[in-house]
């Protein structure tokens, strides 16, 4: 994982909060949430024998091992974590600056293709309109699971802008979907754009 920097100071730093687990063999995974988007977040978590999901890479340092998501992979690329002491004991900060860019291709997991669409083609036009649509997950049908968010929540012409808008432009994108479904509660209207 030469990709991803872990500094001495955040080396002995994490080594230390292990070492209070007391867990033979813990480590820490990172994974980033949401990658390849505005809202995407990189997180650094605890990580027990047996917890590493399929498809981490390991990565042993000297005191422990860190565990890398596979599909977080390339948005960690050129990553730094470290932690500098200050007057309150101490801050680690994880800084990764591909985290957000959107890095999907053909071959891309399913997941990262939709919110690549969704944050560079079909939210700009509903942002006009105080709105939002984010994923929530590709059931096992193959359909996206979508939640509506702002002036699209409780908005009259959602299913309009659901079936002609945003499903129309994600099968164009990526024809192997199924289509999409939205999970929102429309029920509360106070935000609607069109009511």
């Amino acid at each position: 994982m030469s990709n991803v920097t872990v500094t001495p100071s955040a080396h002995d730093y994490l080594a230390d909060l292990l070492s209070k687990q007391d867990v033979e063999g813990v480590g820490v995974r990172m994974f980033v949430q949401s990658p390849g988007t505005p809202s995407a977040e990189t997180c650094i978590a605890y990580c027990r024998p047996g917890e590493e999901q399929e498809g981490d890479v390991e990565m042993p340092l000297e005191r422990f091992s860190m565990w890398f998501d596979q599909r977080s992979l390339p948005f960690l690329e050129d990553a730094m974590v470290d932690f500098a002491e200050d007057r309150m004991g101490g801050q680690l900060t994880i800084k990764a600056p591909n985290a957000k860019m959107p890095r999907v291709s053909d071959d891309s997991p399913i997941e990262d293709r939709i919110n690549y669409v969704l944050y560079n083609e079909v939210n700009p036009g509903l942002a006009a309109h105080g709105g939002q649509v984010s994923l929530l997950e590709v059931d096992k049908d193959g359909f996206a699971v979508l939640q509506f968010g702002g002036g699209c929540q409780g908005c009259g012409m959602v299913d309009v802008t659901l079936q002609q808008g945003v499903e129309k432009t994600l099968k164009e994108h990526i024809p192997e979907l199924a289509g999409v479904k939205d999970s929102t509660d429309h029920s509360d209207t106070s935000n609607a754009y069109f009511k």
